[in-house]
């Protein structure tokens, strides 16, 4: 293991008197503050383990809880108190006091910024008849927090009054030689200044406000979000916006249809990939498409734009005439069965289209054939004979779907037959090695067909005049302009749009009348015949560039089409069609650590998350939550369960339901007045200011960023609730029982807004706290207008109604069983896979998975070994080394119990089979003192 730390480093301290404390062996190396040592953190982050594994820890009280685990003691429920309070109440005003005494020479004003913690730790002490926080010895809450103190309480020209129950523990902690060892490493004996090279590079922290941020043990790398310092003139600024009253303009998501581009408004048009017909979406495919469009649809309409969002199934193709093959119906059949399958999926997931349609539709063919005899008019199509695969045994030509081998690039081994997903460049399925038929698994041959292309070298020029200024000024994702590019980088080759098929739409040329046309020229085509089946106007949308923007949200697999090939038939079409102006692409979601798989059994499937029991605002929330806007993630069984019960229920519901029942409880259900006093201000500004990064984020299509500041807004609230308590001045004097009736009455105005901001996200949870608030329909206008408005919605004298909970914790045993039951029949080692190389632990397979995976696993062992083998000996206790030092990181980091009893059994599995490989017995040895 190797500690990086620096002088002067409060943080360190603790850890280096953590590691003398422990004894634990160790490579300690000293850097300068603004050091990198995380790869993958953008910003500093002193002090940092390095962990055999490869992990690295970086946060200090994490670092030191895992050097008293690897000694041997485990953190107790008293201890983890005392560090939630250090990091939480403790931190922050220390950090501040550090700041006035070090830098700003203010010692003397020092004792009131630590007046408080210092009273708690003081009354705490005063009740123990033991030496120490938590007992007879030194534990590591004892360690952590007389380290974080020494920097003040040794320095004796800070007047901290009498706290004499801090002092004595405090005189026992210096008595232990290995805690004043560590506090003459980090300070060199100089006192506080010797933190003031430190000092100087954080920044300046305010008492409250750190306390209304980020836990501040932290340094400023181990808060990704840093601190928010508001400044007097935003804090008047929020309390005069707060005065204002609601517009009463008429509801914006109370549309009227057809909905048509308006003079003097932004008309957005947007657009969600259409999915197979025949295929239920995955989880993956509703976050890449129709759940982030319907995110960004609701949110413009609560901006006050003109939004028309249109989807509808794709129909047309190979994949639906085999599906129909399969189930012995005819492919109308197949695609009307399917269609409304999807619509219920889409409907229960609260997709909120505009209009949701089809393919397979009159409008289509018109439109299609329209745009092909433009471009063949304006003579950018060409004719040519090409070689294409024909499956002898099905006895047709393969669509480039159903084809699969290697790819002849990068020998990728599941390479389709139009691109290759793993390097992304464009494939012709004859190119493919090895190919094979995917509906019969036979090796295709090679047969010649004449067929129509679309000429996009002759397009080019036109089409990279358009992309310069579409990706200049639109809100392209960089996974859209960097696969663009690449294909441009490459050369522009004709591109064929016509196939040997029965089902799809007829090409009208005589010379072609037994082809229709392919997908990729088909399918996009598709949003233009959905919108003209919605309104015969639909050229309004889609034959109005000036008037109107188009955003396209996909997955990045789809972005080649809708930047290269549609919009190239588009402009050779030259008919002042609206081309794309912001293309939004998600990568992929993964399920735990594999692919979703209908066939295996392995993932949630749309049809199937209703049967879970978990609401769909749920479902909508983590999906969002773990949005792979810049790279793959993965669904977590325990990381849904994590955020549920820590993000909605104990941060968002908790502060929420608090609000109400205050007023419920002390104010008969009517908002009580409120007089406003600088703390309450400040809280309004910075409210304001994370609505503020709300909406610029939202106005950017940055989903699942945008939805961390809805969850910091909360944890504002709980910390200002917190702080002020209510439920305690409610019982004073006059006074204080305005004082709670203040309190109150901003937090209950707070969780108003966070229902206008939730309304993109979790829509019926939005609807069920304005219905708790009895909040008045204008809010929903207000609020987001501009660059946001927090304004006092609910005032003094309103009547609010019923308050519940809003959601329910999602219990160990319910996860475990949806964890095995969408599971499939995964191999041990897909169960047993953990690759992400991260302080926070990767997927976990099921405790009751990873329990069979290793009892299979060690079956297979006693079959395969007979006797001793040494180099598979020395390679599994290298393994159990580093599975052990995973299991310590978990524990050091307070990973949810279901995590770490899964990494646990994978560790004892390990154990198992290098017991095996020494030519020992597998169980463990029976504990003294405990029967057989």
């Amino acid at each position: 293991m190797k500690l990086f730390v620096s002088e002067g480093n409060p943080h360190c301290l603790k850890v280096l008197a953590a590691l003398e404390v422990t004894g634990v062996k160790c490579d300690v190396q000293y850097v300068n503050h603004e050091e990198r040592v995380v790869p993958f953190l953008s910003r500093p982050a002193l002090p940092a383990l390095l962990l055999p594994s490869g992990l690295h820890l970086f946060s200090s009280n994490a670092i030191c809880r895992y050097l008293f685990e690897v000694n041997g003691q485990d953190s107790s429920e008293l201890c983890n108190h005392w560090l939630e309070w250090e990091a939480t109440e403790l931190q922050p005003a220390l950090l501040h006091a550090l700041h006035m005494a070090v830098l700003q020479g203010k010692g003397s004003e020092v004792s009131k910024v630590l007046q408080g913690p210092l009273n708690y730790l003081d009354q705490s002490l005063s009740k123990k008849s033991t030496p120490y926080l938590t007992g007879e010895a030194v534990s590591v809450a004892d360690v952590v927090l007389w380290a974080a103190l020494y920097p003040i309480l040794s320095d004796s020209s800070l007047a901290l009054g009498e706290h004499k129950s801090v002092k004595i523990w405090f005189d026992h902690g210096a008595a232990v030689h290995n805690l004043q060892c560590a506090a003459q490493k980090v300070l060199q004996g100089k006192g506080l200044q010797g933190m003031k090279s430190y000092m100087q590079k954080q920044p300046a922290p305010q008492s409250s406000q750190c306390r209304d941020t980020q836990p501040c043990n932290s340094s400023p790398a181990e808060s990704e979000e840093g601190e928010r310092l508001v400044s007097e003139e935003e804090i008047e600024a929020a309390a005069l916006t707060w005065g204002k009253s609601l517009n009463n303009r008429p509801l914006v998501v109370n549309r009227q249809h057809p909905i048509l581009p308006e003079e003097g408004k932004r008309n957005l048009l947007v657009t969600s990939a259409l999915p197979y017909v025949n295929n239920v979406p995955h989880l993956g495919n509703i976050i890449g498409c129709v759940l982030s469009a319907d995110v960004f649809s609701r949110y413009g309409r609560l901006r006050g734009w003109n939004v028309l969002f249109v989807c509808g199934t794709d129909e047309y193709g190979t994949a639906t005439e085999n599906k129909a093959r399969e189930e012995g119906l005819t492919p109308q059949q197949i695609c009307d069965k399917y269609h409304a399958v999807h619509s219920s999926i889409y409907k229960w997931f609260q997709i909120d289209f505009d209009y949701f349609g089809r393919t397979t539709t009159e409008k289509q063919t018109e439109i299609a054939q329209n745009i092909f005899w433009r471009l063949h008019e304006h003579g950018f199509l060409v004719e040519d004979t090409v070689e294409q695969l024909r499956c002898e045994s099905c006895q047709r030509f393969l669509a480039d779907r159903f084809v699969e081998g290697i790819c002849p690039h990068c020998s990728y081994p599941e390479a389709r037959g139009d691109q290759c997903d793993k390097c992304g460049r464009l494939i012709n399925a004859v190119e493919l090695r090895e190919p094979q038929c995917k509906v019969c698994r036979q090796t295709p041959v090679i047969r010649s067909s004449k067929h129509l292309f679309l000429d996009l070298p002759k397009l080019e020029t036109q089409l990279e005049q358009w992309l310069d200024k579409s990706t200049g000024t639109g809100d392209w994702t960089a996974n859209a302009k960097q696969i663009t590019r690449s294909w441009l980088r490459d050369g522009l080759k004709p591109r064929c749009i016509t196939r040997d098929l029965k089902w799809g739409t007829p090409v009208p040329h005589p010379d072609f009348k037994e082809k229709v046309f392919y997908v990729w020229f088909d399918a996009p085509i598709g949003y233009l015949s959905i919108t003209a089946n919605y309104t015969d106007k639909w050229e309004t949308w889609w034959k109005n560039p000036h008037q109107v923007e188009l955003y396209n949200f996909m997955a990045k697999d789809n972005v080649p089409f809708h930047s290269v090939v549609f919009p190239c038939s588009l402009l050779g079409a030259q008919d002042n069609y609206t081309l794309v102006n912001h293309l939004v692409a998600t990568e992929y979601l993964n399920y735990e650590d594999t692919k979703f798989s209908k066939s295996r059994g392995v993932g949630v499937f749309g049809d199937m998350a209703k049967d879970t029991g978990i609401p769909s605002d749920v479902w909508r929330f983590y999906l969002l939550y773990v949005r792979p806007e810049g790279q793959d993630s993965a669904f977590s069984w325990a990381d849904m369960a994590t955020k549920n019960n820590s993000e909605l229920l104990n941060n968002l519901g908790n502060f929420i339901n608090r609000a109400g029942m205050f007023v419920t409880k002390f104010f008969e259900g009517c908002v009580p007045a409120m007089e406003l006093q600088h703390e309450d201000k400040k809280l309004l500004a910075l409210v304001g200011w994370e609505l503020q990064q709300y909406i610029q984020l939202m106005d950017k299509v940055k989903i699942r960023d945008a939805l961390k500041h809805i969850l910091n807004i909360s944890r504002h609230g709980n910390q200002y609730i917190q702080v002020n308590e209510p439920w305690k001045k409610i019982k004073g004097g006059d006074t204080e029982r305005q004082r709670a009736g203040t309190v109150t009455g901003v937090s209950v105005n707070v969780s108003c807004l966070l229902s206008v901001m939730l309304y993109p996200y979790m829509p019926a949870v939005s609807q069920t706290i304005r219905d708790q608030l009895n909040a008045p329909q204008s809010c929903i206008n207000t609020m987001l207008q501009g660059t946001g408005t927090f304004v006092c919605a609910l005032s003094a004298g309103h009547r609010i109604g019923t308050v519940s909970p809003l959601f329910q914790k999602l219990e160990v045993d319910q996860i475990e069983a949806l964890k095995k039951r969408f599971g499939g029949q995964q191999t041990t080692a897909q169960a047993a896979a953990s690759s992400q190389p991260a302080t926070m632990p990767a997927p976990a397979a099921p405790a009751a998975a990873a329990a069979a995976a290793a009892a299979a696993a060690a079956a297979a062992e006693v079959v395969a070994v007979s006797g001793v083998d040494p180099e598979k000996a020395k390679q599994l206790t290298q393994a159990v080394a580093e599975q052990g030092e995973k299991v310590r990181a978990l524990k050091a980091q307070k990973a949810e119990k279901t995590v770490i009893t899964a990494e646990v059994a994978k560790l004892l599995d390990l154990k198992k089979q290098l017991a095996l490989a020494e030519g020992k017995s597998p169980e463990p040895a029976p504990q003294k003192g405990k029967k057989k």
